[in-house]
């Protein structure tokens, strides 16, 4: 586990300021040896008070960054996050200038999470609303319990590879796993992709080797590579990637063969 720093026994309003500089609207942190729940604190305290962009150096495993967090403010973090970096959110544009732990964007409503590095496991859980685009692998059960509803249509890129039950009882969004971590010719190894999937789709640049029995694996239309397009080139513009290479690959859609796949384990 990475260090999270000194337990602070209580936040008090007047040393919010403490390792924070402010200067025409951006505010910068140093976390170093900083305690969670004090860099949360901060982090509320100059949302919405007219910063439009924070800079947090030295992260060294601090969970919940970014937490219900509502403001359209740019967080731009120096290190490595912990856990549940971006629950709940709703507005921010979080990048991250290495790597993620697991839990980024549990439960997120709205924004973006942007990582230049690898993701661990169940990124994205229950995700409702916003976008996640990590240039390199991620863990296991990402994408799980994905869901959208009326205007709210989550997104996950994946840069590289994602490990076993990625999409398990995925529910809607799309998820796009583009292979670039992959040798020429080599499939995706994770298995159950899609274990219980009722909603939504995949977009996968090569072949998975296990998928679940749950989903088929289909071609692309014309509306799909449209909105592929939109995807791959929001994803290219963050990572310096060249979109028409990517596109140039074949593609493959995965999507539920039911809307209610234990519908006949239930009690009737």
């Amino acid at each position: 586990m990475l260090h999270q720093g000194k337990a602070s026994s209580k936040i008090r309003p007047e040393n919010l300021q403490e390792s924070v500089s402010v200067s025409n609207g951006v505010a910068k942190i140093d976390a170093a040896d900083m305690h969670y729940r004090e860099l949360n604190a901060k982090l509320r305290a100059l949302n919405g008070n007219g910063v439009k962009q924070i800079e947090l150096r030295n992260v060294y495993g601090q969970r919940y960054i970014g937490t219900d967090l509502k403001e359209n403010i740019n967080v731009d973090i120096y290190g490595i996050p912990g856990n549940d970096l971006g629950a709940f959110m709703r507005g921010p544009i979080i990048t991250v200038h290495g790597d993620a732990q697991d839990g980024c964007g549990n439960t997120m409503d709205e924004g973006k999470i942007i990582i230049h590095g690898h993701a661990g496991d169940i990124l994205g859980y229950a995700m409702r609303g916003g976008s996640i685009f990590v240039r390199d692998d991620v863990g296991y059960r990402v994408g799980i319990h994905m869901k959208e509803y009326r205007r709210k249509k989550p997104v996950i890129v994946v840069g590289g590879t994602a490990q076993d039950f990625l999409g398990e009882y995925m529910a809607g969004g799309i998820l796009v796993v583009l292979g670039l971590t992959l040798k020429d010719g080599e499939r995706h190894r994770a298995r159950f992709v899609g274990t219980g999937m009722h909603g939504g789709k995949m977009y996968v640049r090569g072949e998975f080797s296990h998928p679940a029995k749950d989903v088929k694996v289909v071609g692309l239309d014309a509306e799909d590579r449209e909105v592929l397009l939109g995807i791959v080139s929001e994803f290219c513009d963050y990572f310096g990637y060249d979109v028409k290479e990517i596109m140039a690959y074949e593609f493959n859609k995965v999507v539920p063969i039911s809307y209610r796949p234990y519908n006949n384990v239930y009690a009737k």
